[in-house]
């Protein structure tokens, strides 16, 4: 058996390592992290591997968090597991056989995107196995809580690291028969008629800090079209019910309480476009949120007429509590280009904030009934036949603090976030596979 540890992930790197690979496996060392095994955990590997023929296997392990020794599963990899910072933990075990062979067909010569395209190359052709079994451990060194990981892919300094990543996934779709061309339906704005141009639309459960300043980021807003806000209060029980209702005073502002106790977030949107005074744009606000300023509404609402689109997101600026910046700062997620966006929207994990829909069409797609990975779900529905567009203005302030649903999740709950997005990547995938896009 081989064994290699390298540090960066260059084409030239792993081109390297196809060469000197001699034996029937191979050990990658993806992380710069001491690595101590379980019993008999390498030859466990190898038999998997032999048993499923598996050009791939990797698997659960512990990992040190400040001298403190924690469970660290991974999920089952799929067909839309597209993420180029999917977590195979610190070591994976490859077939060497079908390591030379992929590595064969590798053309490009990338600083940053070498094992990405690797991986992308086997799965395409090989079956990848994950072990549910804790085999070895390792020292973690990033200790940053899940809400400060996850915008690391649209930090700015990582920009040429972001750019190779989606020529790999766009290569990679193009070869599975999902890439889409810049091709797109049209958008009639004048099919039905609306009462107002756009609603603003709010879920919400127990948010009493933070609702009133919401809605009056909204009210506050100077238009030249008749606006709402729709708040779906899902059966607050803090407070939050009793401040909307006083706000309610105003005619703009609609409180829907639903009858139904089994509402997600999803769920709550899809209350507010069926809504008979629901507008001809829906757009996002989060309970815990704020419109940067008074033309928000209007630079959404204008931003479908001058991009001829049928959902358009903004840009937003994450801050605390005080509206003080926070790293990264502002989130442009400029890796959307009308021309790949929609398929490079595969390789990442959010489009963007807010978001805003033409409603007719959203109306037709429609909320998976979730508090997670519904806004991304749509998204990509959408981008499957209309062209998204974008506002590069910050026009939404995205407040962290420590009531976030997402400001600190352990390894299970992440698990499970990236598991469901990565299965909403896999339908997406095979939908796209159907589409005679020469049809449009």
């Amino acid at each position: 058996m081989n064994s290699f540890h390298f540090n960066n992930v260059s084409s030239a790197e792993i081109r390297k390592i196809a060469e000197e690979a001699m034996g029937e496996t191979t050990l990658l060392y993806l992380k710069d992290t001491e690595v101590i095994w379980g019993y008999r955990a390498e030859e466990r590997m190898r038999q998997v591997m032999e048993t499923t023929g598996a050009a791939m296997v990797y698997a659960d392990h512990y990992v040190v968090k400040n001298e403190k020794t924690e469970k660290a599963p991974v999920i089952d990899y799929q067909l839309g597991s597209l993420r180029d910072d999917f977590d195979f933990g610190a070591v994976v075990m490859l077939r060497t056989s079908a390591l030379k062979e992929a590595v064969s067909r590798m053309k490009a010569n990338y600083h940053y995107a070498g094992f990405y395209d690797l991986r992308l190359k086997l799965a395409g052709k090989y079956e990848f196995t994950h072990i549910n079994e804790y085999l070895y451990t390792e020292q973690e060194h990033d200790l940053r809580l899940s809400g400060q990981k996850q915008f690391d892919y649209v930090d700015p300094r990582n920009r040429e690291r972001q750019i190779e990543m989606e020529k790999a996934c766009t290569e990679h779709l193009k070869v599975i028969g999902a890439y889409l061309p810049p091709r797109f339906k049209t958008v009639n704005f004048d099919q039905q008629a609306f009462e107002v141009e756009a609603s603003v639309v709010i879920p919400v459960k127990n948010r009493v800090k933070t609702i009133s300043d919401a809605i009056n980021s909204v009210l506050c807003q100077e238009t030249d079209f008749p606006f709402n806000v729709i708040v779906v209060d899902n059966h607050s029980t803090d407070g939050t019910t009793d401040l909307i209702e006083k706000l309610a005073s105003d005619k703009r502002v609609i409180h829907v309480v639903p009858d139904r106790t089994d509402l997600g977030i999803g769920g709550c949107w899809n209350m507010a476009i069926d809504h008979p005074q629901c507008g001809k744009f829906a757009i996002q606000l989060d309970s815990d949120d704020l419109y940067s300023d008074q033309y928000t509404l209007r630079k959404m609402v204008y931003a479908f007429y001058e991009q001829q689109c049928a959902m358009v997101v903004g840009t937003y600026r994450m801050t605390d509590f005080d509206l003080n910046t926070l790293p990264p700062g502002i989130i442009d997620h400029k890796e959307w280009t009308p021309e790949n966006g929609r398929n490079n929207a595969l390789r990442i994990n959010g489009l963007g904030a807010p978001r805003a829909f033409f409603t007719p069409v959203i109306r037709q797609i429609g909320f998976p009934n979730t508090s997670y990975g519904e806004d991304y779900a749509v998204g990509l529905a959408v981008s499957r036949h209309y062209q998204i567009g974008r506002v590069y203005d910050v026009v939404y302030l995205c407040r962290r603090w420590s009531g976030n649903s997402d400001a600190a999740l352990d390894a299970f709950q992440l698990n499970a976030n990236n598991l469901y997005k990565d299965r909403i990547r896999t339908w997406e995938v095979e939908a796209r596979r159907t589409i005679d896009y020469y049809g449009y």
